[in-house]
């Protein structure tokens, strides 16, 4: 599997786990130092994971929620790469109909001792 692969792998990977509520996977995926700018962080940088785990219910969740990466585009430079996409997720309002959200993202891995780390990401609403 090439480098590129790889990491959009680990992006979807990383997409399921915010998905299915599992912090123990997201936790594993992301370097504790990891830095954000995200609405939730209403234009502050937000460093390390704490903040993160508070959206992460107590228990999985059982929704029927789908997560695609439009148009991704991965740059690799050396141990740094960067992932870039816009995020679109189905999922049924609370009437039941169907809906889908996009999220523009940009992920930075950072490979450390063989392994590819989350160690920043940068989400906006598009306007």
């Amino acid at each position: 599997m090439s480098e590129k692969n790889a990491l959009l792998n680990l992006s979807q990977s990383l997409l399921d786990s915010i998905v299915e509520g599992n912090w123990q996977a997201y936790a594993e995926l992301c370097d504790e130092s990891l830095t954000c700018f995200e609405p939730e962080a209403r234009g502050h940088v937000v460093e390390g994971l704490a903040f993160h785990q508070f959206y992460f219910p107590d228990s999985p969740t059982k929704k029927k929620v789908n997560t695609t990466m439009a148009s991704p585009h991965v740059r690799l430079m050396g141990d740094v790469a960067i992932v870039c996409y816009t995020r679109l997720t189905q999922l049924f309002d609370a009437s039941g109909a169907a809906v889908t959200r996009a999220i523009e993202e940009t992920r930075v891995w950072q490979k450390k001792d063989g392994q590819w780390k989350h160690v920043h990401f940068h989400r906006s609403v598009p306007t």
